[in-house]
């Protein structure tokens, strides 16, 4: 008996060490919460593969719409981000005290910390 080649899905597959579990944890945010952890990061990426095949398979079979990948989403560079007046007022003055502009200072902090 053969075994059935799934063929490739464009969906997010990430396999991270975590240092507070010391696993390997791997997730595919677009289909599920949660995901498949292991010590071996082979072994966890092979169960993750089979966890999305499964995920696809169910979806297709139950006739529901799977989500759009994120791998082929084209973003704009631009989103809009929500916090208190107060917070608002702290960052421009944090960034008008390095002279920079609140937008330029708050894309330095996020790839500081991305």
């Amino acid at each position: 008996m053969s075994k059935k080649k799934n063929r490739p899905h464009p969906y997010t597959l990430l396999v991270e060490w975590s240092d507070e579990d010391q696993v390997w944890i791997g997730t595919c945010p677009e289909l599920f919460y949660g995901g498949v952890h292991g010590r071996d990061q082979a072994a966890v990426y092979a169960e993750l593969c089979q966890a999305v095949d499964e995920q696809i398979a169910i979806a297709t079979q139950d006739s529901a719409t799977l989500p759009k990948a994120f791998g082929g989403k084209a973003f704009s560079g631009k989103f809009i981000l929500r916090t208190s007046p107060e917070h608002h007022r702290l960052l421009a003055l944090r960034a008008l005290q390095i002279g920079d502009s609140l937008n330029s200072y708050v894309v330095k902090k996020l790839k500081a910390v991305a």
